[in-house]
């Protein structure tokens, strides 16, 4: 993974400064206090401090913009979840250029951060060149941002000749180091998803695999989401993903609570529906999304698509605000309530959207970006189905019409690409996966997290139990990571990246695994294997299908 000139720019750790007044004054950035006054619209202000500790973001790209985010926090981490403003409005000016030293900037404008709004700014643009990458940046009170990279998508008609793209999951801050968003930074991807679990709303936890702490308690209100969201933001290395790529973002569970369901919460709680209100609202401030997906109580429009050129098209999924509970209490059971056919993991509305989209897609890949595992994953060697009821495997029949739907409307490359499991998985995709024999009519992506569940351990490819037992799961991969893909009219290849330790900072990263799959011919092909490295593995005496199991289903 070569680290090119211009992902040194980028991903440096000022993210690519590009002036004096890029970076916080030294005396003043850490403390996040206010210094010197100025006058303010008639009134007299102190001047804010460095407000731009959370980076800068793009996200959603269309084949005429892409919104730019910000938020001004001189003191992220302030308990109150303002991040140290001042109860004012802050007008913050913005600058699109097309070249990174924005000697040739294209367009400007003003937007105003509010304190109702926790200062975020989303600068949603249209207008601009499809298929063209440019440079952003934002001025504040006197301050510039780090500068950040972005592009539109290609024209509709068109059929690019490559994108590069990854994807990745599961960042919990006590578990480990980002270093896997550095390190995917400098891949110099065109675009990122992510799919899920930004972040975790634990309470702070003590013991050897815990490297780092949160801040505050378990999230629950407004001011506890902010605040841990800004704790996420604040690390450099997942900046500089930020930075180099708009990024396409869904919601799993722990951006709420672990394992929700529509309006159930894991255990009971009245309070429960506020609760949902409160992170949704805060994830809107803290992601680049359109003025689309602005909460209104405890909804959120989340599911959307987003197409490049005739290449690609991305079916971003929710698969938790409209499910049905977790059948049979969760966790891994033998479950006849999960096959039940009224049961969906989507529900009607989306389920009918996502259908739509299949039949009238004109793109080489249709890939499904979303959260949970959905081939099936039967954990018990006997005649028991023992599955994930959190997972699709928990609501078969949802299942089965959406891969039916996609065989029925003759999508070309179904993909799916899925977060969540804390592992790296590949596998093919069954219209009947009780016949080992019968029809491939897909293939599913599965990246193992940034950080959750700690270092992990590295194993021989095929040496994990379920591939037995599930002769359509192709690769497994304890390790940290995420996956890049380079997807062309013949073929997408995916490549399963991996760290060989997360509890310290800096670790490399190299490819583990590679598989490609060819146009027109459902399934993978693995074309590279690595053999398992002698690091990171797991103590000894500790079983790793029971630690495998344990770590997808419960706090880790």
């Amino acid at each position: 993974m070569a680290l090119s000139r211009r992902a040194v720019l980028i991903t440096g750790a000022a993210l690519g400064a590009v002036g004096a007044t890029t970076g916080p004054p030294a005396a003043t950035a850490a403390a996040g206090a206010d210094y010197s006054t100025g006058p303010v619209g008639g009134a007299t202000f102190r001047r804010l401090a460095w407000p731009f500790t959370l980076g800068v973001a793009s996200g959603d790209p269309d084949h005429e913009g892409f919104v730019l985010w910000t938020r001004l926090a001189p003191q992220p981490l302030a308990e109150d979840g303002l991040g140290g403003m001042p109860r004012r409005p802050v007008e913050v000016r913005w600058e699109v250029a097309a070249d990174e030293r924005f000697r040739q900037v294209v367009r400007r404008g003003t937007a105003t951060a509010r304190p109702e709004s926790a200062h975020s700014v989303h600068v949603e643009l249209a207008g601009l060149l499809p298929g063209r990458e440019y440079f952003y940046r934002f001025h504040a009170e006197g301050h510039t941002s780090p500068g950040g990279r972005t592009r539109t998508a290609p024209a509709p008609w068109t059929l690019p000749a490559a994108l590069a793209m990854g994807f990745a999951s599961c960042s919990h801050y006590e578990q480990g180091w980002f270093t896997a968003y550095r390190r995917l930074a400098e891949t110099e991807p065109e675009l990122i998803l992510h799919l899920g679990d930004y972040q975790y709303e634990y309470a702070r936890e003590f013991g050897p695999n815990r490297p780092r702490g949160h801040e505050g308690p378990e999230t629950r209100t407004l001011a506890n989401y902010r605040q841990r969201h800004a704790q996420y933001k604040s690390d450099l290395d997942l900046q500089a993903a930020h930075a180099v790529a708009p990024w396409v973002v869904v919601f799993d569970d722990h951006e709420v609570e672990n394992n929700w369901a529509d309006e159930a919460p894991e255990t009971p709680d009245p309070d429960f529906p506020a609760r949902r209100a409160a992170a949704f609202q805060a994830y809107y401030e803290n992601m680049p999304l359109r003025r689309s997906s602005i909460p209104v109580g405890i909804d959120m429009q989340l599911y959307r698509r987003v197409r490049w050129g005739r290449l690609a098209t991305f079916h971003m999924l929710d698969t938790r605000q409209y499910r049905d509970d977790q059948a049979c209490g969760d966790g891994y059971r033998d479950c006849a309530a999960a096959a039940d056919p009224v049961r969906s993991i989507t529900g009607a509305e989306q389920e009918a959207w996502l259908l739509d989209g299949f039949r009238r897609s004109e793109a080489r890949w249709d890939l499904l970006g979303q959260q949970v595992f959905f081939a099936q994953r039967d954990r018990d060697a006997g005649p028991v189905t023992v599955t994930s009821m959190d997972a699709w495997d928990g609501y078969v029949a949802s299942r089965d019409r959406i891969t039916r739907g996609w065989v029925a409307a003759g999508v070309r490359n179904p993909v799916v690409l899925t977060g969540d499991v804390h592992a790296h998985w590949a596998s093919d995709l069954k219209l009947d996966y009780a016949d080992p024999t019968s029809r491939t009519v897909g293939s599913e992506l599965v990246c193992s997290s940034v950080t959750s569940g700690g270092d992990g351990f590295d194993s021989a490819s095929g040496s994990h139990p379920w591939l037995t037992t599930n002769p359509h799961l192709r690769f497994q991969n304890n390790l940290r990571g995420f996956v890049r893909t380079t997807i062309t009219p013949g073929r997408l290849q995916a490549d399963f990246a991996v760290l060989p330790y997360v509890s310290r900072p800096d670790a490399p990263a190299y490819t583990r695994a590679s598989f490609v799959i060819e146009d027109r011919v459902p399934g993978l092909h693995q074309t590279y294997d690595r053999p398992p490295a002698p690091t990171a593995r797991l103590a000894p005496g500790v079983d790793q299908d029971r630690y495998t199991v344990e770590t997808e289903t419960s706090r880790p």
